[in-house]
């Protein structure tokens, strides 16, 4: 059956017929892209999301860069960065980097999976409110990358031969591959897939008793 779909760079109201995995429609005026029928996008999605989800833990565990000043050297780790802004007063500055560091990747990664599960499998919970979780996490995805920028600025403007030297760790780039596989996953997840058990119940027919 034919689907009612308004382009949304031009406006013009059209219908589409259902498309095979792999395939998208263009608009007739302005051949715009009106809707794409991703392949694959649960496998791929859930292989980005899980690398991403193993990488984590060595991103938070392994320190983010190191200082040597006047010949004192330390390490620190994302939750170490965060304990001293609290213990330095700078607790607004800390609780940005704790949402932006550890609690938005793994809400980020969790609510892809939740996706993805009853999106495989089915699930009681309403379309709407799933589709909630994948708006949401496309709203909070850029914050996920102001702590690299903000150790990328740091090590750029304090590598100081005389007085310290400030490099980044392993776990900068653990949590960078976490931050470029979560976006990736984010991109290749179809938000059509949210609505697969409502259009399937819809278009089953009712059995005659």
């Amino acid at each position: 059956m034919d689907i009612p779909i308004a382009c949304a760079t031009c406006g013009l109201l059209q219908r589409v017929e259902p498309l095979q995995p792999g395939t998208a429609a263009e608009c007739e005026r302005c051949g715009s892209v009106v809707i794409e029928q991703k392949s694959g996008s649960l496998a791929t999605t859930f292989a980005l999301a899980l690398a991403a989800l193993i990488l984590y833990v060595p991103a938070n565990v392994y320190p983010i860069l190191s200082m040597s000043f006047y010949g004192v050297y330390t390490e620190s780790t994302v939750w170490d960065g965060c304990v001293s802004l609290f213990r330095a007063g700078q607790w607004h500055v800390a609780v940005i980097v704790f949402l932006a560091s550890i609690a938005i990747p793994l809400f980020t990664l969790c609510g892809l999976l939740f996706l993805i599960g009853t999106a495989r499998f089915g699930s009681s919970v309403p379309p709407r409110r799933r589709l909630w979780v994948h708006r949401f996490i496309e709203l909070i995805g850029p914050w996920a990358m102001l702590d690299v920028y903000l150790v990328a600025i740091l090590v750029a403007l304090v590598k100081l031969d005389e007085l310290a030297t400030v490099l980044p760790g392993p776990g900068l780039i653990a949590f960078t591959a976490v931050v470029v596989l979560t976006i990736l996953a984010s991109a290749s997840f179809d938000p059509a897939l949210i609505w697969k058990d409502t259009e399937e119940s819809h278009g089953r027919q009712p059995q005659e008793a």
